[in-house]
């Protein structure tokens, strides 16, 4: 009989389905899309010409080609940016993907993954907090009717959760990493 204790050799974080984050910053996680959402979609309805209230020196806005398509990248990249915050709650937040060259498969430094979200948390905070300063002091560009303008501001206000949320996430996702 042997007096040696054997240990269990440890399971990567990658396939332990116990690694999601608390279910407060699942929550988040979930609403970070959302908040984003209502600005994307004033932004496609103003390209789509829908009647939001808003014009351009007293008429319909008229966007070209190369705006429209700036305007519907940035809806998209915007709202695939909000549904990154889901890797801060979830396994696969911790494992580059496999296509990545050089890194596919690798453990995320938890370093690594607080300093982006991070940055990120706080770019959003002062990008979306100087903006709303920006509107309500001196206006915006465009010109919009009394109900234009509060639809405007009912699709942007949102925004201003998204950094503060964001750094909620990170510092709950540090929290968890660091244990490790």
């Amino acid at each position: 009989m042997s007096d040696t204790v054997s240990t269990p050799t440890p399971t990567p974080a990658s396939a332990r389905p116990d690694r999601r984050g608390p279910g407060w910053a699942e929550r988040v996680a979930h609403l970070i899309p959302l908040v984003v959402l209502p600005s994307g979609l004033w932004r496609l309805a103003l390209v789509a010409g829908v009647p939001i209230g808003a014009s351009a020196h007293g008429a319909p806005v008229h966007l070209g080609v190369g705006e429209s398509a700036y305007i519907i990248s940035l809806s998209l990249v915007s709202e695939a940016l909000a549904l990154l915050s889901f890797g801060l709650v979830r396994p696969w937040g911790e494992v580059f993907a496999r296509w990545l060259p050089l890194l596919g498969g690798r453990r995320v430094p938890p370093p690594f993954a607080v300093t982006v979200a991070g940055a990120g948390a706080v770019a959003l905070i002062l990008i979306w907090g100087y903006a709303a300063w920006g509107v309500l002091v001196h206006g915006n560009d465009l010109e919009c009717s009394p109900p234009g303008f509060a639809l405007l501001l009912a699709c942007y206000l949102p925004l201003l959760l998204w950094g503060p949320l964001l750094l909620a996430l990170t510092i709950a996702y540090h929290h968890r990493r660091h244990r490790e």
